[in-house]
């Protein structure tokens, strides 16, 4: 990557790709560093679990850093901006995911992991149970859902990388290159029959290789180094962006007021003759809706075009009522009288006005708005609960060094939290008055915030380093569910089930070639994703949640707890997770929006379905064997 990056540089002296560049050199020198540490120690244990020897930062770091993935740089304020301060109701107990995803599970994984000298989650499963099968079954869910979040996180960074690239005249020659010389492939085609954009494709590959290589070549240290790294600027760059934002939005009640002033509505021709040719209605032009009961004008937040008599799509404007509109009398701004305007966005909380910063939140797909009462506390339990259930982060629960680590990170994680994802709010409503008219493309509007707020100061060097904020984040995660997926693989499946004798080098290259495989057939599903991110994101880790919370708590804490039972749990809460998920598809036609059973998200009653089954399940089927019993839960048997 960096060779390819040295063009665009001298291409377009661009300040910013200097900073970005910086930064993933950085990252390679760690992959290396790692990969020395590689030939000092023996192979499996360092290269996916760093010899279980993290200190408080590297731990702190590496599991805040996993956790605040693309989705928290790029779905995140995607939904802030789309549906404004309701977002701090929808996050707020992740500042206690540390206290129950590190607090609950913690040290009880970390010791029962060294009594079964497990590396991976299924090699605890398949050890405190003596079972085989168990450990084939939990292989299969944790694959199938990083594979799906993968495909999520490298769009996420080819996202980020194309704004920051978007203007490189080298870039752009390259882009329209791939475009012209584009095989019709059909994994190459977008649903309309067209064929993906050449820029994203580009910086798809460009950011798919990168990743891939350093986390192929590095292994557990060079992701843990690199998370620590990626950890600071992450949180730098959000302290950055926020008193910019402020300053540039002209503070934060001025921001709000706007806010409530905001709608989003559709336009249509209504002069006596039909338009001719296309009308632009710029950003700033008012429109005049003649409405005698309430006098209001409509300022139009960005550019549209009106065609013939066809309504525009969704148009963000806000609603100027008494003495706004006085203020605009003497004003030379363009006034469109023939236009009108329909669609005024309804939410529970009323007309449109004052939906952006008021609960439930607009949503223009949904009439009970963006969170209605029964998904907010989904949503408590989705964060602050499903967090003990993610494999990724049980990983790294089993790498720290020793309890007074585990405390200590705790304490850190909570802080930094609470310095990202509160400020990300407060940036991304700013964002809705900055740069209006993004709805249809918000996945990227975090790093065209960044890119605005540092050329407005004339620091466009910062830009690089803001813009290396949201890509560190996912590479952070992509790093790290490459080498889940990839250890599920060679040692869950190839080595407990396939060739037990393998020898280390044989391990050693399967590695790297499962890492690279992986990595690989992520990068291809990510040519043509959905959406919005948060939504594989808000899938992927709630369907974890419920198919290993309860089991896995119930393996580390219920000496009673069977195979029988946990793996009840684990199908019953993948499941009722899954079927919330299809009756949705079959309700909606879509997969990703499900259904909501008595008002709640699926999170709650996938949990629900595993508890059950592990409680019930358990007491009818035959205790676990003695032995078992005495090497995980009495000191004597360590």
């Amino acid at each position: 990557m960096t060779n390819m990056l040295i063009p665009l540089l001298a291409a377009g002296n661009n300040a910013a790709l200097v900073t970005f560049l910086i930064y993933m050199v950085g990252v390679f020198v760690l992959a290396w560093a790692a990969n020395r540490l590689l030939h000092e120690k023996e192979f499996l244990s360092e290269y996916f679990l760093g010899s279980r020897g993290l200190g408080v930062w590297a731990f702190a770091l590496t599991f805040a850093a996993t956790s605040a993935s693309g989705g928290s740089f790029t779905g995140f304020p995607a939904r802030i901006y789309t549906h404004g301060w309701i977002l701090a109701l929808w996050i707020a107990s992740y500042m206690v995911v540390p206290i129950c995803g590190m607090g609950l599970l913690g040290k009880r994984i970390n010791q029962v992991a060294r009594k079964a000298g497990a590396i991976t989650v299924p090699d605890i499963l398949r050890e405190r149970y003596d079972s085989p099968a168990f450990g084939l079954i939990s292989t299969t869910l944790i694959v199938f859902f990083m594979a799906v979040n993968l495909v999520a996180q490298f769009k996420a960074g080819s996202v980020i990388l194309q704004t920051l690239v978007g203007e490189v005249e080298i870039y752009q020659s390259s882009a329209d290159w791939m475009t012209s010389h584009m095989p019709a492939w059909g994994f190459l085609q977008t649903g309309d029959g067209g064929l993906v954009d050449g820029g994203y494709l580009l910086c798809l590959l460009v950011f798919g290789i990168a990743v891939v290589i350093y986390t192929t070549y590095g292994g557990f240290h060079a992701v843990v180094w690199t998370d620590v790294m990626q950890g600071l600027v992450m949180v730098g760059g959000v302290l950055i962006m926020l008193p910019l934002a402020l300053y540039e939005v002209g503070g934060l009640e001025n921001a709000t007021r706007r806010m409530a002033n905001q709608t989003l509505v559709t336009l249509e021709w209504q002069g006596e003759t039909p338009l001719e040719q296309p009308a632009t209605i710029k950003a700033g032009d008012l429109i005049d809706p003649h409405a005698v009961d309430d006098p209001k004008l409509y300022r139009i937040l960005h550019e549209v075009t009106l065609q013939g008599d066809e309504p525009t799509t969704k148009v963000s404007t806000e609603v100027l009522r008494g003495e706004a509109m006085a203020q605009l009398a003497d004003e030379d701004v363009t006034r469109w009288d023939t236009i009108k305007v329909d669609s005024e966005d309804k939410t529970p909380s009323g007309d449109g006005r004052g939906a952006y910063v008021t609960g439930p939140g607009p949503d223009p797909s949904n009439t009970d708005g963006f969170l209605p009462f029964g998904v907010a506390i989904s949503f408590f339990f989705m964060w602050a609960i499903s967090g003990s259930g993610q494999p990724q982060y049980m990983v790294r629960l089993m790498a720290f060094k020793d309890t007074k680590t585990l405390r200590r990170s705790i304490v850190a994680v909570t802080i930094y939290y609470s310095l990202i994802y509160f400020p990300l709010v407060i940036i991304f409503c700013c964002a809705r008055i900055l740069m209006p008219g993004m709805e249809a493309e918000a996945d990227s509007i975090m790093p065209k915030m960044a890119v605005y707020l540092t050329e407005n100061i004339g620091m466009g060097w910062l830009a690089g380093l803001l813009v290396a904020a949201p890509f560190a984040a996912v590479m952070s995660t992509v790093d790290s569910f490459l080498l889940v997926v990839s250890s599920a693989l060679v040692r869950d499946v190839y080595q407990r089930n396939v060739n037990p004798d393998a020898s280390e080098k044989t391990m050693k290259w399967l590695s790297y070639l499962a890492t690279l495989a992986v990595g690989l057939i992520a990068l291809i599903g990510a040519i043509n994703p959905p959406q919005f991110l948060q939504d594989i994101i808000v899938y992927v880790g709630s369907g974890l949640a419920a198919a290993f919370l309860f089991p896995v708590a119930a393996m580390l804490y219920w000496q009673r707890s069977n195979v029988y039972g946990c793996l009840a749990g684990m199908l019953g809460g993948f499941g009722a997770h899954l079927a919330m998920h299809i009756l949705g598809w079959l309700e909606n036609g879509e997969f990703i929006s499900p259904y909501l059973l008595f008002g709640f998200s699926p999170v709650v009653i996938g949990l629900a379905a595993s508890l059950l089954g592990v409680l019930l399940i358990t007491p009818i089927t035959p205790a676990p064997p003695e032995h078992l019993v005495r090497k995980y839960f009495y000191k004597s048997a360590s």
